[in-house]
């Protein structure tokens, strides 16, 4: 049954089965992640359909599908976050999937390779240009938001470093992603000006 009735009165049950408020810090932060996966998942959708509604060369839809393929591991990575952040008893912690020694070093991995094809920036880009670009971005923002939320967490909780570095290095993924996606579909980026 998907409904339980048990959350009418404003609370929700954390790994391990203590119930805290719906607001509580620990349900803010590992709620903002799971939005974010869901932006992930709307974005990863929105790569196939464009890389197959273009009229691109082999190598370029090769390309689009190696993005789709690090959003979907980069989900999977995330959801095991939002587990880790949703418990608190460290016996039960312990036995949870956990989030990988090399998670970290393969997103700078892929952040190097990706702008190490881009054009230098000289100004500051404006989201837009594709709808999976925007959508990128949209990405990062909620990232951001979930970062910010993990850090008022860790405040009051013992939270990984691990977690912490790899909830700020994918905001530096999805910036890069947003870049990279205009790259191969051939469309222009927008950047601020002053004027």
């Amino acid at each position: 049954m998907v409904y339980t009735k048990t959350g009418d009165k404003g609370t929700t049950s954390l790994v391990g089965g203590r119930r805290v408020k719906k607001y509580d810090q620990r349900v803010e932060a590992y709620g903002t992640v799971d939005e974010l996966n869901s932006h992930l998942g709307l974005l990863a959708e929105m790569l196939l359909e464009e890389s197959q509604n273009l009229t691109v060369d082999f190598d370029i839809r090769e390309q689009f599908e190696e993005c789709h393929k690090r959003l979907k591991k980069t989900q999977n990575n995330l959801f095991v976050i939002q587990t880790l952040l949703a418990t608190e008893e460290e016996t039960i912690y312990q036995k949870l999937p956990q989030l990988g020694e090399e998670s970290v070093a393969e997103m700078e991995h892929w952040i190097d390779e990706m702008d190490g094809k881009l054009p230098k920036l000289n100004s500051f880009v404006i989201p837009g240009g594709s709808m999976a670009s925007a959508q990128a971005h949209v990405c990062r923002t909620v990232c951001r938001r979930a970062e910010r939320e993990i850090v008022r967490l860790a405040e009051e909780e013992n939270i990984e470093e691990k977690i912490k570095k790899f909830i700020n290095r994918t905001s530096d993924y999805l910036f890069v992603t947003s870049r990279f996606i205009l790259l191969l579909a051939d469309k222009k980026e927008n950047f601020w000006s002053a004027e």
